[in-house]
């Protein structure tokens, strides 16, 4: 037997291997979940009703969704370049800390200005964060794995003195957290009564914008031909260099508007535990997706009713909450499998002649 590259894997495969996952992992939740006494049907039918049991439920989901599909779009421009940003996580915080920095109006900003100006700085702020670790790949060659990575724990300290420093309300007794996002800073809420807000809006815009981008421009060619063999794509002509550099700035900037979106559009303020890890579950949703911007849409919805989902199961039949990050970990996991069995396949080799 031996393993062979497919020719080339077909549209059933590609769109099929993350909905078979995302089922298998599924499935493979139940046995834990019937190790602890569950029913499993009532406890997937509380996992259903708790995102679509009522308009609330649901608007909670895209809430969760929100920030989901930011790091995953992050995640998946930077992969298909083969830039491999560990980083989102920091860069979620730099564009939240843009964002009260401006809009809890230490700079007299008039009202109209103030909702375009925090989320173009603080994308602004996330794609530096992600700027510097390319520099040092592409001018020295340093492992972006290694320098996003521990970017992220320095910038966390960093948020953290700014906390208990220039950046803390005076007013919040003694509790490390920013000051609050002035009224006329916040995005619009889309519902009345719901936390669910418009950074959503943004996040299906951007989404949409970078699928077009990916499949028909010559942006969208460059950045594929990189990502397939950049030797290659030097030796045509292409700036590989300048190709890293672009999707760099827009991965960390759409990572830091995840972080705008969570200041500026839902709680209001700044705290060291904005995110609940935000950047690193982005990367599942890019690969969950096939690297594919529509298909992080989906993927973050789905990652975020497996939360939003778990947490109801876990209030309605005392069973514990971690269930979600088991089902994310085993979709990645049958995420990764399906895609070596997409591109690859086990063949018998015939013996040789002569041989019994």
């Amino acid at each position: 037997m031996r393993i062979e590259p497919r020719s080339a894997p077909g549209r059933w495969m590609t769109l099929g291997v993350p909905v078979l996952s995302a089922v298998i992992a599924l499935a493979l939740a139940a046995i834990p979940l019937t190790l602890a006494g569950a029913d499993i049907t009532v406890a997937y039918g509380e996992m259903v009703k708790g995102v679509f049991g009522s308009v609330f439920a649901f608007s909670e989901m895209l809430t969760r969704a929100t920030p989901l599909m930011f790091t995953g779009l992050a995640a998946a421009l930077a992969f298909r370049a083969k830039l491999w940003n560990i980083g989102a996580e920091g860069q979620l915080y730099l564009g939240a800390m843009a964002a009260v920095a401006i809009g809890a109006g230490a700079v007299d900003i008039p009202g109209i200005f103030l909702v375009p100006l925090i989320v173009i700085l603080g994308a602004a702020a996330g794609a530096a964060g992600m700027a510097v670790p390319t520099l040092l790949k592409t001018r020295f060659g340093a492992d972006e794995v290694v320098t996003t990575l521990l970017l992220n724990f320095i910038i966390l300290i960093f948020v953290q003195m700014m906390l208990e420093g220039a950046l803390k309300d005076p007013m919040s007794l003694g509790w490390p957290q920013s000051a609050p996002v002035l009224d006329q800073g916040m995005l619009p809420q889309l519902m009345p009564r719901m936390r669910v807000h418009s950074g959503l809006i943004l996040a299906l815009v951007l989404a949409g914008m970078a699928q077009f981008m990916l499949a028909r421009s010559v942006w969208g060619f460059r950045l594929r031909a990189v990502g397939e063999n950049a030797a290659a794509a030097r030796h045509a002509g292409i700036g590989v260099n300048r190709s890293l550099f672009g999707v760099a700035i827009l991965s960390g900037g759409l990572a830091g508007l995840a972080g705008v979106s969570e200041v500026a559009g839902l709680k209001g303020y700044l705290t060291a535990d904005l995110s609940p890890g935000f950047g690193y579950t982005g990367i599942v949703v890019a690969m969950l997706a096939g690297l594919s911007p529509v298909g992080v849409v989906i993927s973050a919805l789905f990652i975020a009713s497996v939360f939003v989902g778990a947490d109801s199961m876990s209030r309605a039949m005392g069973v514990s909450s971690y269930l979600a990050d088991l089902v994310v970990s085993m979709s990645l996991l049958c995420v990764l499998i399906g895609g070596f069995v997409a591109r690859y396949r086990i063949t018998r080799t015939k013996p040789a002649e002569g041989v019994a």
